[in-house]
């Protein structure tokens, strides 16, 4: 994990340098460009470097954020309470609003034993158009044991000639509870953009104490043959849902597994979708979406679901500011 301390180091070596070049570089928070000819600019270094790492720990009743580190365009916000679970609610905010090619972000985050975090966004993420450097997020979760993480942040948007990596990689120990979601929009829609991105790429490998794991990977270019869509080219918003939890009884995901699959059937032609058994202790949802409303009413639906059979507790009402 980058630390403050190893931050700091490099932010004085620059300074003794006494190069604004030297300086710019070290914090890899905006693009340096070096002339070449009148009005034609030959680029360094392009994007944005931003880390954020989080330390929950359970303190009393709540849980706290114990540790945290931050660099721009990552910003963070105290935790809300919304109940008396003592939960701590945590919003991802990024106000650049969305990522340009060459911004390589990340997050490290750890939910320490018996802690219980909710993660959202105030907003959806958003992929600017790029002339040839990707957008790479990447984040790595460890959920401690009996810990609680449940993962919700808005969709991406690929805008059209955009290029986005993202890898989320989290670690589950014993008797913790994950719930993940993770949804992409075909495109901003509303102006005929769809399925226009360059590429994209996105993993997700989860791990539990036992060593098992899941793993869902695709490549997407719509413009060759092997990256097309598919059968997702008809719909406008792909998603998917994992729920991990290796201390419950057979019958507690049979259960589960019944109610999620009669919810996906609620909104024919509006979502279709699936359930099934993962290599790792609990439920995946595969779902197509029409429209934002279905998809993010389809998400509460299973959300509620899945809190009252794994948690024992009754559907949260997200603030977003």
């Amino acid at each position: 994990m980058t630390t403050p301390t190893r931050q700091g180091q490099r932010k004085r070596t620059a300074r003794k340098a006494g190069t604004s070049q030297l300086r710019t570089s070290s914090r890899a928070s905006t693009s340096a460009r070096t002339k070449k000819t009148p009005g034609r600019f030959a680029t360094e270094l392009v994007g944005r470097v931003g880390e954020l790492s989080l330390n929950y720990t359970k303190l009393d009743h709540r849980t706290v954020i114990s540790h945290s580190y931050f660099t721009t365009p990552w910003k963070l916000l105290p935790p809300i309470y919304l109940d008396d679970t003592g939960a701590a609610y945590t919003l991802l905010v990024n106000p650049s609003g969305g990522l340009v090619g060459g911004d390589h972000l990340s997050i490290d985050m750890t939910v320490e034993q018996g802690a219980h975090v909710l993660i959202s966004a105030p907003s959806a993420n958003r992929v600017y158009r790029t002339e040839g450097p990707v957008s790479d997020q990447h984040v790595v979760i460890a959920v401690e044991p009996d810990a609680i993480l449940e993962w919700f942040p808005e969709h991406t948007i690929p805008f059209a000639g955009s290029r986005f990596r993202q890898s989320l990689r989290a670690t589950v120990g014993p008797g913790a509870t994950l719930f993940l979601w993770d949804a992409l929009a075909s495109g901003r829609i509303a102006r005929g953009e769809r399925w226009a991105f360059t590429d994209l790429e996105n993993e997700i490998l989860i791990t539990t104490a036992s060593g098992n794991s899941l793993l869902e990977r695709y490549v997407l270019d719509p413009a060759t043959d092997l990256g097309t869509v598919g059968l997702a080219e008809e719909w406008d918003y792909v998603a998917s849902f994992y729920v991990v939890n290796d201390a419950l009884a057979p019958e507690v995901w049979t259960g589960l597994e019944s109610t999620i699959a009669a919810l996906l059937d609620t909104k024919p032609g509006a979502v279709l979708g699936g359930v099934s058994t993962p290599p790792v202790p609990g439920l995946a949802v595969k779902l197509l979406a029409r429209t934002a409303p279905d998809l993010l009413a389809m998400m509460e639906a299973l959300w509620a679901a899945a809190r009252e059979a794994v948690l024992k507790l009754p559907p949260v009402s997200l603030r977003k500011y």
